[in-house]
């Protein structure tokens, strides 16, 4: 049996967040979730590794999803990035190295199939 890509979703509107959770499950994904960047970085802290972070930039708190992306790349490198926003025009200069942004809305079909080809990459 082949071991599940773990992904950590961060987005901090509920309904959205538990919708692409289950979705990613359902694609086969081990998928783990906080509702903003101080929970992920708790989770991060707790030794928990991922292949995949899934961040919203525009969150409640004194860390976006930019600067938590930039956080964890530099802690754990080997993650791949994934960040999207509704409101914000997010250039590939303001992303971590290797980083890939989304525009909302997203289906979580094309999540999963990009979530794949990194981590297989």
């Amino acid at each position: 049996m082949t071991k599940k890509i773990a992904v950590l979703v961060v987005e901090d509107e509920a309904l959205l967040r538990m919708a692409t959770v289950d979705d990613l499950n359902d694609h086969g994904f081990e998928v783990m979730e906080a509702s903003n960047a101080r929970e992920a970085i708790e989770i991060f802290k707790a030794g928990r590794r991922f292949e995949c972070l899934f961040t919203d930039v525009d969150m409640p708190g004194d860390k976006d999803g930019l600067e938590l992306a930039e956080m964890v790349k530099s802690a754990w490198p080997p993650i791949d990035i994934i960040v999207t926003s509704g409101h914000r025009d997010v250039k590939e200069t303001d992303l971590p190295q290797d980083g890939v942004f989304v525009g909302k809305p997203y289906s979580t079909e094309a999540i999963a199939d990009l979530i794949k080809r990194l981590t297989t990459a």
